[in-house]
């Protein structure tokens, strides 16, 4: 039943993407000139991936502490990564940020072509002139107050549990004196797991934003420190949220 299901839900993201590929595309090039920001492209990938979120029958998503994100405020926002589905599950939070991409995703079709359109930030990992031009860019963007958003393990969990958190994230927010907004994601892992095509359904999906680390509270002027202590409270909050359920 799960092939079927999925096989389903295959076509309705192909022929979706088929169909609003095009009128993005054209909508960037109108734009172009004077979106320099690429902020109106990236509404429209934010609620393109809501919408497609809807269209997809096979579960069901529950968004807490939306709320908890002050308009106005410039953040970098780090959440746990089960799944590829988080990428468009973020944008259900309707925020405006910047991603920061691992470089490989620049290669994959339809993703590495709204990376481009977007103007969002990519990483190539191992390579310090890469990460140093990324950096200056991040730095750039929190400036002049637009929020970035990473997945600080840098890859997909394999079994759905919170792996080690690398420092990108948190030598930025350190250096920036930016507030950390974390946020939770579970559910994703068990519908379309690591290296996995076939979509499990039953599961229910939470994302959940939680109060923002101030820099006064951040406690160390230490990167890896700070990495540690955000990656031990989201995986407390995540054995917590799989407690109540």
């Amino acid at each position: 039943m799960d092939y079927f299901k999925s096989l389903i839900v295959w076509v309705i993201v192909v022929v979706y993407m088929t169909v609003t590929f095009p009128v993005t595309f054209l909508i960037w090039l109108i734009v172009l000139p004077f979106d320099t920001e690429r902020r109106i492209m990236h509404w429209m990938l934010v609620y393109e991936g809501t919408f497609l979120t809807r269209l997809i029958p096979i579960w069901k998503i529950r968004i807490e502490g939306r709320e908890k994100a002050k308009k106005g405020e410039t953040y970098v926002i780090i959440s746990n990564h089960q799944s590829m589905l988080d990428i468009v599950i973020i944008n259900c939070l309707l925020y405006r940020f910047k991603w920061i991409s691992k470089i490989e995703n620049m290669n994959v079709p339809f993703i590495g072509w709204y990376l481009r359109m977007a103007d969002y930030l990519t990483v190539e990992r191992g390579n310090n002139e890469s990460k140093e031009k990324m950096m200056e860019r991040s730095f750039d963007c929190l400036r002049n107050g637009t929020s970035l958003m990473m997945f600080p393990e840098g890859t997909r969990s394999p079994d759905g549990n919170i792996g080690f958190f690398r420092r990108g994230a948190f030598q930025l927010a350190i250096a920036a004196n930016k507030p950390v907004l974390p946020v939770l994601i579970d559910g994703t892992g068990g519908i379309l797991p690591k290296h996995g095509l076939v979509f499990n359904s039953g599961h229910k999906i939470t994302v959940k934003v939680f109060d923002p680390v101030e820099p006064g509270s951040f406690g160390t002027d230490d990167p890896d420190l700070l990495a540690a202590k955000l990656n031990d409270f989201i995986s407390d909050a995540l054995n917590k949220q799989r407690g109540r359920e």
